[in-house]
């Protein structure tokens, strides 16, 4: 019993890292440090989906469901978990390319407004020392 619910922690830790590689620019909006844990996070998460590899954290689910007794899965957790939900069919190289380049494409207008809020911000404070 120990070790499945081990296993589902890790799903559970999996699915979080997955939601903060996805959306983890707009929390970096927010709180600025976040985009120092972020930046590294969804480079990784491009690089495993572009790349075709195995997050790390599904053999150690599947170390720690037989562990339990319970069968593992082939593939990684994207395939065996939100593509079911999200797709019916097969977790192709153009799925994989279209879940990077989004990944991109929202990180990248989260970070597009990172810097011109923070350009903005150096603009006024230096207007209000008399920089210029």
């Amino acid at each position: 019993m120990t070790f499945r619910l081990l296993a589902d922690l890790v799903v559970l830790v999996h699915l979080a890292f997955v939601a903060f590689v996805v959306g983890g620019g707009y929390l970096a909006l927010r709180w600025r440090r976040v985009a120092w844990l972020h930046v590294p996070a969804a480079v990784w998460g491009v690089l495993i989906e572009l790349a075709g590899w195995i997050c790390p954290l599904t053999p150690l689910e599947n170390a720690l469901r037989r562990l339990a007794g319970e069968a593992g899965y082939r593939g990684g957790f994207i395939e065996h978990y939100v593509l079911p939900v999200l797709y019916p069919v097969h977790y192709t190289l153009g799925l994989r390319l279209v879940l990077a380049a989004l990944v991109v494409l929202l990180n990248g207008v989260a970070y597009g407004l990172y810097f011109k809020r923070r350009q903005a911000g150096s603009e006024k404070r230096e207007a209000e020392h008399g920089g210029g």
